[in-house]
């Protein structure tokens, strides 16, 4: 367990924390210096310790930085975020849909990866941002009303095929020049190729029987995740961010004026330029967190310039929970206990859970039909055995729970029926509407014979 109170190199990890993955907390008060801890291994392969030069995928943390080259191309005259993206990319579909209802999450656009095993793809297949875009050109109609929230990782995807089109650049190439360099943001980096190496990168890893497992997959999502980056460079960030806070008039919200701040998924917290705000009086705050392919991340930001940051490369970390306890004891003491706060975190896990052994006595399978949906690549089937209904994706099939008349609900997913074939003589299903968490009212219908 390790501990700076300045940007200064920290002593070597006790050998003893190696042999787990860990985590790295940053505070930094403003007008004050800033006060780290860290703990565990960037790398169990070469009991490599996490130190304040370790980089680490932020996930969704990246957003707001897509959001603000928005703005800043907004600002330079080089887009209008109340115009249609299908102005800007002919092959978008969805009419009437702005780039600020994209920053938004007001799109109406359906998570790609959501779809992606629907569409046959495995959790360890390579696919890239082109497959995903593609998912997305698709989609011909909004998936939700005009005006709600519907989280989509697409919708800022999308947005750096935007900025790709007014700058002539890749984001990786905008952001390095109109943030990494200018704030001496030395490590950070939107990954583009998952084969690309990453000066001193952590790995992530998640608990099993036999001891950790990789979780990284062959993918790299550059603009609404894939930013690679140490707890510093988010640190000089976030007081970036604070800055532009401070000019933004009549006290607003962090580019407010140019993207305005509404309802999400998450109330009381409103969404603006790639940021969460929590609107409570006297404690106005913005933030984002990320979760991407074992890896977790916080970055918190309040009013006053105080920035508080949790990377984790443990999938039973959650950073976000790390960066709430800290959160919660600088409201009741002014010196806080970052060593006792890793400690407890990396010591209080769920217990390893254990495979379920099939159930070999189930009744025979009757199969209902194939269906297909337009704006999905594939097909799914379902079947009945006994009383159960179950979905067949990629091979293998899910368990699907009676919910109410004609609504079955699976891992992330709800069906409803046309008709429920568990409940009528004719037990023939045509079609049936797929919810998925952030991909919902997907049509499928019956593929003729």
């Amino acid at each position: 367990m390790n501990r700076t109170d300045t940007p200064t190199t920290p002593p070597a990890t006790s050998p003893a924390v190696l042999h787990e993955p860990g985590l790295i907390v940053r505070i930094h008060p403003s007008g004050g210096p800033p006060v780290q801890a860290h703990t565990g291994a960037a790398s169990l392969e070469l009991a490599a310790p996490i130190e304040e030069s370790t980089a680490f995928n932020v996930g969704s943390v990246a957003k707001q930085i897509t959001a603000y080259l928005c703005v800043r191309a907004a600002r330079d005259g080089l887009i209008a975020l109340d115009r249609p993206v299908g102005d800007i990319l002919p092959r978008f579909r969805i009419p009437g849909v702005t780039v600020a209802e994209l920053v938004q999450h007001r799109g109406g656009v359906r998570d790609a990866e959501s779809l992606l095993s629907l569409a046959g793809f495995r959790d360890l297949d390579h696919y890239t941002a082109d497959d995903l875009l593609e998912l997305a050109y698709r989609q011909s109609h909004r998936a939700i009303e005009p005006g709600r929230f519907l989280y989509s990782n697409t919708g800022y995807l999308l947005l750096t095929e935007v900025l790709r089109h007014v700058h002539g650049a890749y984001v990786q190439d905008i952001a390095e020049q109109e943030v990494f360099t200018p704030l001496g943001m030395v490590s950070a980096r939107f990954k583009s190729d998952p084969r690309e190496v990453i000066p001193g990168a952590a790995s992530s890893y998640s608990p099993t029987a036999a001891g950790w497992a990789h979780q990284q997959r062959p993918v790299a999502l550059p603009g609404p995740g894939s930013l690679w980056c140490t707890a510093a460079d988010l640190d000089r960030w976030l007081a970036h961010l604070s800055r532009e806070w401070d000019r933004t008039p009549d006290g607003g919200l962090p580019f407010e004026e140019h993207v305005s701040y509404v309802t999400s998924d998450h109330e009381p917290f409103t969404y603006g330029a790639g940021l969460y705000a929590h609107p409570e009086a006297g404690h106005t705050a913005v933030f984002h967190y990320g979760h991407e392919q074992g890896f977790s991340a916080a970055a918190h930001l309040d009013r006053s310039g105080l920035r508080v940051i949790c990377l984790s490369n443990r999938t039973t970390v959650a950073a976000d929970h790390i960066a709430a306890t800290a959160l919660a004891g600088l409201t009741r003491r002014s010196v806080l206990d970052l060593e006792r706060i890793l400690t407890q975190a990396v010591t209080r896990q769920p217990p390893t859970p254990n495979a379920t052994p099939d159930d070999t006595s189930e009744a025979p399978h009757t199969q209902l039909g194939t269906y297909a949906c337009e704006e999905v690549p594939g097909t799914i089937r379902l079947s009945t055995s006994g009383e159960s209904l179950h979905l067949w994706r990629r091979g293998t099939r899910d368990h699907l729970a009676y919910v109410a008349a004609a609504t079955y609900s699976g891992n992330g997913y709800t069906l409803t029926l046309s008709a429920d074939p568990m409940r009528n003589a004719e037990g023939r299903l045509d079609s049936f509407i797929l919810d998925l968490d952030r991909a919902p009212a997907l049509h499928y219908r019956r593929c003729s014979n």
